[in-house]
């Protein structure tokens, strides 16, 4: 990967914002992802983000902490908190901003444990696909302390298949709706593409019934969007 994300929020830090990121996926079109939104303080952050830091609790793992929003909340509060990110950039303007404990590292190659681990901003996406989910929440059952637990958020992006009379389009022989293709760009250059999950709550509730983990659904948010608890 170029790492283009990193660039972008390398260039907001060093005050060098002249251009925004734009996203999009294999079923939606290119969107604006303004990146002083990367940099949002508590108050400005969406009522799931907010429940998710009030809940959280001991030695805490952010994970794909971004530009360290949520660890420098957690810090200031008193917290313990590393962060861990694949991106290169996302990590140096993380400790640029304070963060204390930030390191470039994939969450599978994480091995110390923690009370809390937050997966936020759509923490499934991370699992890529289906076929992966078990895997990695075995990992995290592995990185929980005793009475521990993870937050991680996500949407029921059903919606997105529904026509003008109410129904819905989706394949039934393409796998799961929630699996897409993710492309990034910025400044005319383009990232690689990337595989990204969105997993609708009964669905995250199944997969953590077979690696025997349980699975509590905290907060809904305005827009299909949901938190959840799993310990």
């Amino acid at each position: 990967m170029k790492d283009l994300f990193g660039k972008a929020l390398l260039d907001y830090q060093n005050d060098n914002y002249t251009e925004d990121l734009v996203t999009s996926t294999s079923i939606s079109d290119e969107d604006v992802l303004p990146l002083p939104y990367l940099f949002r303080s508590f108050k400005t952050m969406p009522k799931l983000e907010k429940k998710a830091l009030q809940l959280a609790k001991g030695e805490v793992l952010d994970v794909g902490c971004g530009a360290g929003s949520h660890s420098l909340h957690l810090q200031k509060k008193g917290f313990k908190v590393k962060a861990i990110d694949i991106s290169k950039g996302a990590i140096a303007v993380s400790q640029k901003r304070g963060v204390i404990h930030a390191e470039q590292k994939e969450l599978l190659n994480e091995n110390q444990t923690f009370d809390t681990i937050l997966l936020l901003m759509n923490g499934t996406g991370i699992f890529e696909s289906m076929l992966q989910v078990s895997k990695y929440l075995t990992h995290l059952k592995t990185l929980l302390n005793k009475n521990g637990q993870i937050l991680i958020d996500s949407s029921d992006i059903k919606y997105m298949y529904q026509d003008d009379d109410g129904g819905y389009w989706v394949d039934s022989n393409a796998g799961y709706y929630g699996e897409l293709e993710y492309f990034l760009s910025y400044k005319g250059e383009k990232e690689t593409p990337m595989k990204w999950l969105y997993l609708d709550f009964n669905t995250l509730n199944m997969a953590c019934k077979t690696v025997h983990l349980k699975c509590d659904l905290v907060l809904e948010g305005d827009h299909f969007d949901y938190l959840a608890r799993l310990y």
